[in-house]
This record gives C-alpha cells, structure tokens and sequence, in this order.
C-alpha cells in the first residue's frame, strides 16, 4: 500500500526505472519488479534492501512502475524478454491472468509462516501483505461518513471522492470488484450514479491519497489501515475509513518468481526470506497493510482502532481473470460518457 507524505507520481510511461545492466562490484544480483511506493524512501523498500542484502552478501535491484495493474501491463509488455527475477506487487485479483502469460514458475517455498484471510494453497505466488479497501474521509470536512457503498453512490455530489483507475492500479480495480460484489448486474447503474461523485481518477494510489491530502477532496479510495499511518507518523486522527454494512472489499499483495529468476538461486532465497521478520517488520509501518508473515513484535495498538470489516468480500482469481475485460469495459463505458 502505501504511505501517505506525496508527491504526485511521474506518467506511467515516465515512472520505470532502469534495469542495471550489470551487478556492482562483482556481486550477485536479484532483480525485482515492484511498484513505486514501495520502493520510496518512506515505502518498506529500503529496509526491505538493507536486511536482505546483510543475509545474501548480494545486491538487490528493485525496478518501480506506478502500481500492481501496470507491473502486469509490463510483463505482458517485455515477455520472456523480461530482466525481472521476482515480480513483488501484483495481487490475487490479477494472479490468474498472470499465470496465463506463462512467465512465473513454482516457487517451491514452503509457508507455514503465512496467515492471510481465507488461508494459502497457491504454489506461483505467495503473499506479503494483505488489507481491505475502504474510503477515508477527512473528519474535518465530512461530519457524517457514508456508512454503506449504497449511500457513497447515492450520497451527497458535492462531497467528492478521488478514485482510481482500475486498468492502471490495484486500488482502482479492487474498487470495480467491490462495487461489482455488491451490485452485481446494477454495478453499471451504481457507477452512473457515484460518477457525479467523482472529483477525478488517478492512474495510481499515490496521486490519488497526495489529492486527498492537500484537501482537494474530502475522500478517497485507499485502505482501512491508512488511518495507522496518521496516528503513528502524524499523531493525529483526523482521517478515518468509513465502515461500510455490505463489507469491505479483500486485498492479498503477492510476489512470485519468473521464469528468468528461476535459474537464479537468490529468487528463492528471497522468497523465503520475504515470510519472515526481514521483510514483514518492515510491513505494518511502511506499507501500512497487515502483514501476512511472521514480524518479530506485535502491532501497533493503532492498528486496534481500525475498522474490521463484519464481511470480506473477494472475487476468485479465475473469477476476475473470466470477467475483467468486460467489468472494465463497463466501468469506461459509464465514467467516459
């Protein structure tokens, strides 16, 4: 996810870091696929670096586009020509369509370690976070959130919310299943109405929370755990997620190893790596998701005073893979007209 001090992101074709043609100094190199605000210097990148690079003895090269949905568009993209190792960032509602391409391999990581919602049987992917997607309002701006997604469509236009594109972002697509979860053949109505609501869509999370921020919109799409952020790093308690009574929609963060990294020995290395408290500490307080691994101390009490969803609601990965397109193709159909 995500952290909340933003600069706007670059344009997606902008935001790609190169690849290094060649390890420094002589060491063996793993490269990884990930997605802006992980690498920031505020995202759990750097620590994530620090610590693995001290048990490997070999140099880590994260390469960032903007968000999960574009990591995908960029394998599609580069095909077996890809100089991608491990792909850190896609989520479960997009992991099916990654298998089709026919660039990840088993990761061969036993993960007794793992504990996501719903637990984990996947043997290409494996997760290092998870959350769940919610609004959050300004409680400065906005007395009385709406308490269902029933009353954010039908709720008050000139209360504005920032979103994000579902072709583009996780966010933005975990949006689209929610209101499709909720609303099933109406979702086009549904989206008909929450347009007015729509002050703008970002192509990614990080342009979306930095206009929410700056006060440009009294809400936005993010997670239920964005709140910790501000009461941990900002000791405030001004922003909140508004509960919603249908439920709130699940996000689990994966990474996998690609067919280029399987002859590379530090994939696998990384991955088991990635289950224990090397990365997960560096979770809760830099990516501000709920770790789906081990962590070395417990949680913040902030994290008590977040919202819990009385319903998760998720889609199967062979579900959204069968229906994206089509929801998508609905979505733009409404919000361009």
């Amino acid at each position: 996810m995500r952290t909340t001090t933003r600069i706007f992101a670059a344009a997606l074709a902008a935001s790609v870091s190169s690849v290094p043609a060649l390890a420094q100094y002589g060491k063996d190199t793993l490269t990884v696929y990930t997605y802006e605000s992980f690498t920031a210097d505020w995202g759990p990148g750097p620590q994530v670096e620090k610590a693995f690079e001290a048990e490997c003895g070999c140099d880590l090269e994260f390469v960032s586009v903007a968000d999960g949905v574009a990591l995908l568009n960029r394998m599609k993209l580069e095909g077996d020509q890809t100089e991608a190792d491990i792909v850190l960032g896609l989520d479960t509602n997009l992991t099916a369509d990654a298998k089709e391409i026919g660039l990840f391999s088993p990761h061969g990581v036993e993960a007794p370690k793992v504990d996501v919602p719903g637990g984990w049987t996947d043997d290409v992917f494996l997760p290092f976070d998870y959350g769940y997607f919610a609004v959050i309002y300004d409680t400065q701006a906005i007395e009385t959130p709406p308490s269902s997604l029933k009353e954010l469509v039908e709720g008050d236009p000139e209360q504005k919310i920032v979103i994000q594109d579902p072709r583009t972002s996780t966010p933005g697509l975990g949006l689209l299943l929610w209101m499709k979860a909720v609303y099933g053949d109406g979702a086009g109505e549904a989206w008909g109405k929450l347009k007015d609501r729509v002050l703008t869509v970002t192509p990614g999370w990080s342009e979306a929370y930095g206009l929410f921020t700056s006060g440009e919109a009294p809400m936005v799409l993010s997670y239920t755990t964005s709140p910790a952020y501000h009461m941990i790093a900002e000791d405030t308690e001004r922003y909140q997620a508004a509960e919603f009574s249908e439920g709130h929609y699940l996000q689990v963060e994966v990474a996998g190893i690609t067919a280029h990294g399987a002859d590379n020995p530090l994939a696998k290395e990384f991955m088991e790596f990635m289950t224990g408290p090397g990365f997960q500490d560096a979770i809760p307080e830099a990516n501000w998701m709920y770790p789906a691994g081990e962590t070395s101390e417990p949680l913040d009490p902030a994290f008590d005073k977040l919202v819990e969803p009385d319903e998760t609601l998720v889609f199967s990965p062979e579900e959204v893979a069968d229906n994206r397109k089509a929801w998508v193709d609905e979505w733009l159909s409404v919000m361009s007209d």
